[in-house]
């Protein structure tokens, strides 16, 4: 009887056109628009090279690594680059600043660095912390530079080897905090994307919804001729759930090769907790919308909407509707989102795409695990405290 109401809800399911469009058709519509709309702004706030000017006094024609750095950020065929600089004397560079030709200059000397802009803006903001970076690399590397030559002037009384491990473990110190962030450089689309997900994820409670009604018997006839036979409702419950469930993950796996194979979206390189995180998001949502039609006494399509205007909720705390919100909602009320199961899911795919570690992300599982407990909970003593004085 489980694999035979399984196989029928599965066919019942599949045979609902509105439903297959808002779980497997409404996220890639969404997808394309989100694609067509978000592109378009990421091109027209896309990065323009500041124009600096760099003053070529002797200090820095005789620091090769100014002039490297300086060259690097500035190289047109650098897809990170920085500046557009002008290598010109101080008295060009005053020209320069006072006909706004460029946002400022730099003048390096051997004892410290001068940064002359004529206003205070974004442009100069940046000038000014690159150049610091820059100064402060150059610091470091000496350092680090005088530090090797005392360990090689001392290498006759340690030996080579020793030489050679006082070496690495300098390098190890003072590298320990120096990190590849090329995935950091995340863009507004992504996130997006992500809330996207996390909508497609809990988009599942609404296939759980239906199947759990089909099984009650004031919600359906179907409902009605169960609840005459024998069969646990417990097994019908699970294998209805089961069913959509399938579906769900479906509909997930469609809007993955939809978005990475067609729309060329990158969510990162880590597939594998990509693929966790998708199924029990998924499973959170289908949860709560067992949860929802088994605790709530209304008609079916009051439950729908419950479920989705609490998707669209979630999702807008979460940043759908703009990345700043999610910002405001961590700053202002952290609670809403630690408990918002949106939030969790987008949160978890941003975890992978930023950080280094999976701590994060764990904490997004952890908590989808303990909501999709209670959801469940609150299914099952609903379920069992349902009794009809007549069907």
């Amino acid at each position: 009887m489980f694999f035979h109401n399984f196989k029928y809800t599965l066919k019942a399911l599949l045979r609902n056109k509105g439903l297959i469009f808002w779980t497997l058709a409404f996220p890639l519509i969404m997808a394309l628009f989100f694609n067509m709309a978000f592109s378009n702004i990421e091109k027209q706030d896309k990065f323009k090279a500041i124009n600096v000017a760099v003053v070529t006094n002797e200090y820095y024609e005789n620091n090769t690594m100014l002039k490297e750095t300086f060259e690097l950020l500035s190289d047109e065929n650098n897809k990170d680059r920085v500046f557009d600089s002008k290598y010109v004397n101080q008295d060009e560079a005053k020209e320069l600043l006072e006909e706004e030709k460029i946002d400022g200059y730099v003048v390096f000397s051997e004892d410290s660095q001068q940064i002359i802009v004529n206003k205070n803006g974004v442009n100069q903001t940046i000038l000014k912390f690159v150049v610091e970076e820059i100064v402060q690399a150059e610091d470091t590397a000496d350092i680090i530079q005088e530090k090797v030559e005392n360990i090689f002037n001392s290498r006759e009384e340690n030996g080579i080897m020793e030489t050679l491990k006082s070496i690495i473990i300098l390098l190890q110190n003072n590298s320990a905090n120096i990190k590849d962030n090329s995935d950091a450089n995340l863009s507004y689309m992504t996130i997006e994307f992500f809330t996207l997900v996390a909508m497609t994820c809990l988009y599942g409670g609404i296939l759980g919804a239906v199947a759990i009604n089909w099984c009650l018997a004031n919600m359906s006839n179907v409902g009605k001729r169960l609840s005459m036979t024998p069969v646990s409702k417990l097994k019908m419950v699970i294998s209805g759930t089961l069913a959509g469930y399938l579906i769900q993950l479906v509909g997930v796996a469609l809007l993955f090769i939809f978005t990475i194979g067609i729309l060329k979206i990158d969510f990162g390189n880590k597939t594998f907790e990509m693929v966790v995180l998708a199924l029990v998001g998924s499973f959170a949502g289908l949860t709560m919308g067992v949860a929802v039609t088994a605790a709530i006494k209304t008609s079916e399509n009051a439950k729908t909407g419950i479920l989705i205007g609490f998707t669209m909720l979630g999702c807008f705390f979460a940043g759908m509707m703009g990345v700043s919100m999610k910002y405001l909602i961590d700053k202002s009320v952290p609670i809403i989102n630690k408990l918002n199961p949106a939030n969790m899911i987008t949160d978890g795919f941003y975890s992978l795409y930023y950080y280094d570690t999976l701590d994060r992300f764990y904490g997004n599982i952890c908590g989808l695990c303990i909501f999709s407990a209670i959801m469940l909970a609150i299914a099952i003593v609903s379920l069992r405290k349902q009794k009809y004085e007549s069907i």
